[in-house]
This record gives C-alpha cells, structure tokens and sequence, in this order.
C-alpha cells in the first residue's frame, strides 16, 4: 500500500502543479490502532508555486478526493497550516508526530521550522528562501 500511495501522492502534485513539503497517515493506523476495515487516512502538506502567493485573489487551500474503499487523502497549503498555527490548532502539529510518513522533504519535519512543543507562536516560516530550498520536480 505505501507504494500506491506515494505514487498517488507523486501524480498529484504533478496534475495540481504543487510541491508535497509532507506526507503522513493520520487516523487509527497512523496511531497504530487500527480495525480490519480501517481505510488509509493520507494527509499532507504541499506548496504551491511562488507566483500563487503573489495574488490578491482568493484560491482553494485544501486538496481533497472523495473517499474510496482504502483510501482517504487530503491536503492543505502551507500557508492555511500556519494560519492553523497561529489559533493552536493541533491537527498539522499531529500530522508531524505520525510516525507513518509517506513523503517528506529533507529537513521539514526535523528542522523544526514550523512546531515546537507548546510553542503557540508562529515560527520564522515561511520565507521566500525557505520554500525555495524544498525542491521537487513536476515536470514542467
């Protein structure tokens, strides 16, 4: 399954244009408690290109797909997740604490650039430079 899912991942951001920062299970199998029926629940966060971030129009935050049989996936931008972080909503701190990751760029989880423990302040993150240094290729 971890092979079907990073390449759903993979044909994602290729299609959506995007760059997964992070990729994890969420959900009873990411806390390692899950039933015979439970289905994988896939969440990540992605960075869309510079250009989006330089608009003053409204776009769409979230990536999400209709739940199948197996698969449940959904994404947020970066930018909503630190929006999140600054209400100390917890859900994106626990994204990072799962301890079954998908797909991840070197040093975004481990750098600590976007949590600390019962830290309720916004970290220095993001800047232009720090996305930059997140590269993957789409394609184009």
């Amino acid at each position: 399954m971890q092979t079907i899912i990073t390449n759903k991942l993979t044909d994602i951001a290729a299609e959506r244009g995007i760059r997964i920062l992070f990729a994890c299970e969420s959900g009873s199998r990411g806390w390692q408690f899950p039933s015979p029926d439970s289905d994988y629940d896939v969440r990540f966060i992605y960075a869309c290109p510079m250009d989006d971030y330089l608009t003053v129009a409204d776009r769409d935050e979230q990536i999400g797909f209709p739940i199948n049989d197996e698969l449940d996936i959904l994404g947020w931008d970066i930018r909503k997740v630190l929006r999140l972080k600054q209400k100390s909503n917890t859900t994106p701190f626990e994204w990072l604490q799962s301890p079954i990751v998908y797909m991840q760029q070197p040093g975004f989880r481990s750098a600590g650039c976007l949590f600390q423990k019962n830290d309720k302040r916004l970290l220095d993150f993001p800047s232009v430079s720090t996305l930059d240094s997140f590269p993957v290729d789409t394609g184009k």
